[in-house]
């Protein structure tokens, strides 16, 4: 197999990149991992797999991102340090890499007790940013944590997240460039409603230089309801969803919600492009994504490079 995932051949082409994101399923079924590919395909350059995503057992995301290639769609698959201690780590991304999955984004994991089993032991053996520097050496040295020599090493693409909406902000660019340093090749940003703000985040990085190092993919979230934007800006930690977007959207009839928030969505992306230093945005349509096909169409952004 290549070694260059699409996705990273179509950020190298200094092309304008769009990412979604599937949840797997709470069971075994395939035919869901299935439904969401064939809503996504065409339409995305590639798929985020979530791990266990608010702490709550799902389909592993490995085996969610080997079904995605089956179903033609290329996995970007996320790893959490929750779970697993470093030999389990490494062991799963030897085990990824095997089964053709390029895109890998390191992240530390929803605390068990925000889930449905609190009381589950977490690991935490290391840190995302750890996570970030072994898959790096391993891409790069070619040998393990214990500097043992890998025979075929994972030349994965490696992501990382950013919430540029978190305090201290002064800090957020800071812990961007030691995600860069430690090996990330691209960031996944926070949904982005607040658009002042990741506009001054972005002008600070790329003042430093850092969007030069680094591939940025500003996140996206379109809005269902005005009760959806309360909720995540008062029960989603490291959220900012401005008063005003609320009360635009308290400012339609409800059955009208939807199509406000796609509205609030195309308008952020079209913004995005063209702000210095964004190469991409990440579409996350949580349980919505039969509407990613209308939000990349409507945005300009069909057809896709590679699709």
């Amino acid at each position: 197999m290549t070694n260059i995932s699409n996705l990273q051949k179509i950020l190298k082409e200094g092309k304008f990149a769009v990412t979604g994101e599937c949840g797997p399923p709470r069971g075994a079924n395939t035919q869901i991992i299935n439904k969401k590919a064939n809503l996504l395909k065409g339409y995305v350059d590639a798929v985020n797999v979530t791990d266990n995503q608010t702490a709550i057992v799902r389909m592993s995301s490995i085996a969610a991102s080997a079904h995605l290639i089956k179903a033609g769609c290329e996995p970007v698959m996320q790893m959490v340090v929750r779970d697993r201690n470093r030999i389990s780590l490494q062991s799963d991304i030897l085990g990824a890499w095997s089964l053709g999955i390029k895109n890998i984004l390191c992240l530390s994991g929803d605390h068990q007790t925000f889930g449905s089993q609190p009381d589950a032991l977490n690991v935490f053996d290391i840190d995302s940013m750890h996570l970030l520097r072994t898959v790096k050496n391993m891409r790069d040295e070619g040998k393990d944590m214990s500097g043992f020599n890998l025979d075929d090493p994972p030349r994965m693409f490696i992501g990382a997240a950013a919430n540029p909406f978190a305090d201290p902000f002064e800090y957020r660019v800071i812990r961007l460039a030691k995600k860069i340093d430690a090996g990330a090749d691209f960031i996944q940003t926070q949904c982005i409603y607040n658009m002042d703000r990741f506009t001054k985040w972005i002008k600070l990085a790329h003042e430093e230089g850092l969007t030069e190092k680094v591939y940025i993919l500003a996140g996206v979230t379109p809005l269902k309801s005005s009760g959806m934007a309360k909720y995540m800006k008062n029960k989603v930690a490291g959220m900012d969803v401005p008063e005003s977007v609320i009360k635009r959207m308290e400012g339609v009839p409800k059955e009208k919600g939807a199509e406000e928030g796609i509205k609030i969505c195309l308008e952020t992306i079209a913004k995005l492009r063209e702000t210095k230093g964004v190469h991409g945005i990440h579409i996350m349509a949580i349980e919505w994504e039969e509407k990613v096909a209308e939000i990349v169409q409507k945005a300009g952004l069909t057809p896709r490079p590679l699709s």
